[in-house]
C-alpha cells in the first residue's frame, strides 16, 4: 500500500510513499518508547537548547518547508512561509517559557514539604490534519519534548513528505534519535496504536467524527485525549462597529488557507441596522480575492487541498441556495485543471439551511440578518460546535462582556479575526472538542502533575 501526494492545483502525482507494515509501525514505537526512558531525565535546560535549535533549523529551511506545504496541501506560497516561521515562534516560545512552567508548585499544609511536581507520562500519539501541516504539529510537538514526553506522528495521508520533514528538523537540531517519530499509516491502523500499553496519551486536530472516534478508544483504554475539532465560527457584526474594519478583519479570516480553518470566520451574524452595508462592502472584497497559482505571490488564494473537497463545499453551496440563500458572488466550479473554488458569499442564509448548521470548510462566507444585539448572540450560539468567535463594536467594555460571558466558544476576540498564539490557551467547547493546547494550559495536558507531601 502507498500513501501518494498529490499536488492540488495540477492533480499531479508528486510521489508514492510506501505504508508503513506491521512490524516498522511496532518498532518504531518500541524506539520511541526507549527513548522515553533517557529523554525524560535530561535536564530542562538542555531540552530548552534543542528546541532552540529546531527554531533556527526551520527558519534555515524555511523555502523548502514552504515549498512542501505548498505543492502537497495548496497553501499560498506566502502563508505557506508564514506557518514555518509560526512554527520556529512556538518552539522559542516553550523553550524560553518551559523552565518556568515546569516548575515545582509549592502548596502550603501541614507537612514539612508539599509540592506538585510536573512529571513527563510518556510516548504521546498525535493525529494531525493536512489544512497547517507544520504548525498543528509543532503546536503539539514543542511543548510535549519540553516536557520531557516524546511523541509519535501520525499525519493526514495526503501530507507525507511534510510528514517526514517535521521528524527530520528534530533529527537536524541535534534531539535524540528517536524522541519524535512519523508513522507512515493510513487512519485504519489508528486504533491498535491507541490501545498499544506503550502509548500513554493521544492528541487530535481533525473533524468531530474523526475526534468521536478516537474519544470512545482512548476512553476504552483510560488514556487521556485532547481533541481540537470542526468549528462553524460566529462573528458578530454589532450596529456600532467600525465596518470597513470589520469587513477587512472578516474577509481576512475567511479566507485564509483557502478557507480551510477549523477556526476560520464562517458566520457571520449582522445586526439589521448594518446588514446592507456590511453585506455590499464585504461581497465587493469578496469578489476582489484573486484566485490562482499558490506559487504567484500575487494571488491571494491557491486551490484546495483535494477536489473532493471542492466538491464538497459545491454541493453545501447549491443546497443553501436551492433552500433560500442569496449566491452574492462565486459559487461555482472553475474550468480550469486544479482544485480551485472561488470566494463566495451567501446572503440571507436563515435556520434550516446547510450553510447555517454545517462548517463550511473552504472560501464561502454565510450572512446571518440578527434583529438586535439579543438575537445575534443567540444566533452565534445556535450551533453544536464551539471552537472560536468574535464579536465587531466600538465599545470596548460591551465586547469584552459579550465575548467573556455571552459567546459559547474556547476562544473569543474582540475587533479581530479568530487565530491561535502560543502565548494563549487554544480549544473548544461543545463538538469542537476538549482540552487545550498552547500557553501554559497546554503544556499540563499531559502532565502527571504529581502531588508530593513529606512529613
Amino acid at each position: 500500500m502507498f500513501l501518494k501526494s498529490i499536488n492540488p492545483a495540477t492533480g499531479e502525482v508528486i510521489r508514492e510513499y510506501e505504508e508503513f507494515h506491521s512490524d516498522e509501525i511496532n518498532n518504531a514505537i518500541e524506539a520511541n518508547f526507549q527513548a522515553y526512558k533517557l529523554w525524560r531525565k535530561e535536564s530542562i535546560n538542555k531540552r530548552s537548547e534543542l528546541l532552540l535549535r529546531a527554531a533556527q533549523v526551520l527558519r534555515d529551511k524555511q523555502e523548502g518547508l514552504a515549498f512542501n506545504i505548498t505543492v502537497e496541501m495548496g497553501k499560498n506560497i506566502t502563508e505557506a512561509r508564514a506557518e514555518v516561521e509560526k512554527c520556529a515562534k512556538v518552539c522559542e516560545f516553550y523553550a524560553e517559557n518551559g523552565p518556568e512552567f515546569l516548575k515545582k508548585e509549592s502548596i502550603q499544609t501541614e507537612a514539612q514539604q508539599s509540592y506538585a511536581s510536573m512529571q513527563p507520562i510518556g510516548p504521546i500519539l498525535a493525529i494531525m490534519p493536512w489544512n497547517f501541516p507544520l504548525w498543528q504539529v509543532f503546536r503539539f510537538a514543542a511543548p510535549t519534548l519540553m516536557a520531557g514526553n516524546v511523541g509519535l506522528l501520525k499525519h493526514a495521508s495526503n501530507v507525507p513528505g511534510c510528514a517526514l520533514a517535521i521528524e527530520n528538523v528534530f533529527v537536524e537540531a541535534g534531539f535524540p534519535k528517536d524522541v519524535f517519530r512519523t508513522l507512515l499509516i493510513r487512519s485504519s491502523k489508528v486504533e491498535k496504536i491507541i490501545g498499544d500499553k506503550r502509548i500513554k496519551a493521544v492528541t487530535l486536530t481533525g473533524s468531530t467524527p474523526a475526534g468521536k472516534a478516537v474519544a470512545a478508544t482512548a476512553g476504552k483504554h483510560l488514556k487521556k485525549c485532547v481533541l481540537e475539532l470542526g468549528g462553524s465560527d460566529p462573528y458578530l457584526i454589532l450596529k456600532d462597529a467600525n465596518i470597513d474594519e470589520a469587513v477587512d478583519a472578516c474577509v481576512a479570516g475567511r479566507i485564509l488557507n483557502a478557507g480551510q480553518s477549523c477556526i476560520g470566520a464562517k458566520r457571520f451574524i449582522i445586526v439589521d441596522e448594518v446588514y446592507d452595508e456590511f453585506a455590499t462592502k464585504f461581497t465587493d472584497k469578496m469578489r476582489d480575492i484573486t484566485l490562482g497559482d499558490p506559487f504567484d505571490e500575487s494571488k491571494n488564494m491557491g486551490p484546495m487541498a483535494r477536489s473532493t473537497f471542492r466538491e464538497d463545499i459545491h454541493r453545501q453551496v447549491e443546497n443553501s441556495v436551492n433552500k433560500g440563500a442569496k449566491l452574492l458572488t462565486g459559487g461555482y466550479i472553475p474550468n480550469r485543471d486544479g482544485a480551485y473554488y472561488p470566494a463566495t458569499v451567501l446572503g440571507d442564509v436563515q435556520e434550516g439551511m446547510v450553510a447555517y448548521h454545517e462548517e463550511l470548510f473552504g472560501p464561502v462566507a454565510s450572512l446571518i440578518r440578527a434583529k438586535d444585539e439579543a438575537d445575534a448572540i443567540h444566533i452565534a450560539n445556535d450551533t453544536v460546535f464551539g471552537l472560536g468567535a468574535a464579536v465587531f463594536t466600538q465599545n470596548i467594555e460591551k465586547g469584552q462582556r459579550i465575548a467573556e460571558y455571552e459567546l459559547e466558544a474556547g476562544c473569543c476576540f474582540v475587533n479581530d479575526f479568530v487565530r491561535s498564539d502560543p502565548r494563549m490557551p487554544f480549544g473548544g467547547v461543545k463538538e469542537s472538542g476538549y482540552g487545550r493546547e498552547l500557553s501554559h494550559h497546554g503544556m499540563m495536558e499531559f502532565m502527571n502533575i504529581k502531588g508530593v507531601y513529606i512529613k
